[in-house]
Formats: C-alpha cells, sequence, structure tokens
C-alpha cells in the first residue's frame, strides 16, 4: 500500500527551528489536501496542519502551532513541508502526513526531540 516518507526530524533546542518534509507517492497527492500530524510520548496522533489542493494555498492550523509553523506544498515534486519555528519542548512528538482522510497507510515518521 502507498506510504509516504517523512524526513527531517531531530534534536534542538527550545526556540530554535526545523523544516520537516514529506514525499507522497501517486497521483493521490496533488488531488487531495494533506495534513500534518504528530504523536507525542503517550499520546494520541492529532493533526496540527493542512494545506488544501492544488495550487490554492489555504491553510489550517492548531492553535498550539499557530504562527508558529507553516505548512507548504510542491506539487511537482509531490513533497509537503512543515517549518517549524521557535520550537517549545510540548512540540516533541514523532510527526507524520497523510491525506486528511488518511489515504495512506503510516509511515515511519519523523523524531523532532525539543530539549536542552
Amino acid at each position: 500500500q502507498e506510504q509516504p516518507v517523512e524526513s527531517g526530524g531531530g534534536l534542538v533546542q527550545p526556540g530554535g527551528s526545523l523544516r520537516l518534509s514529506c514525499e507522497a507517492p501517486g497521483s493521490h497527492f496533488i488531488r487531495n489536501a494533506m495534513g500534518w500530524y504528530r504523536q507525542p510520548p503517550g499520546k494520541q496522533r492529532e493533526l496540527v496542519a493542512s494545506i488544501v489542493a492544488g495550487s490554492g494555498g489555504d491553510t489550517w492550523y492548531g492553535d498550539s502551532v499557530l504562527g508558529r509553523f507553516a505548512i507548504s506544498r510542491d506539487n511537482a515534486k509531490n513533497t509537503m513541508y512543515l517549518q517549524m519555528n521557535s520550537l517549545k519542548p510540548e512540540d516533541t512528538a514523532v510527526y507524520y502526513c497523510n491525506t486528511l482522510t488518511r489515504y495512506y497507510s503510516w509511515g515511519q515518521g519523523t523524531q523532532v526531540t525539543v530539549s536542552f
């Protein structure tokens, strides 16, 4: 089954920045709204940002990341990005990408750890 590949995570100090990438297979990526999800340790996976299909660019952000994260997509590359600024310890999680209907099988995710 089709599965995206997330990358770009790592260990960063509070206040730092990271840029995550999501490469998604097939034509489904271009035709669908996409989202970044995260799963903190011991908690459920949650949607943190989304972007509409096509090149319209309309976006949505969860309250906890609004003003700090920016989602974007490059349809020519079947790739979506998440620019994360002013990172906080509570942003520590495994980050995943998927459509808003969760069409793809979940990938491995990419670990983001915010700590001194």
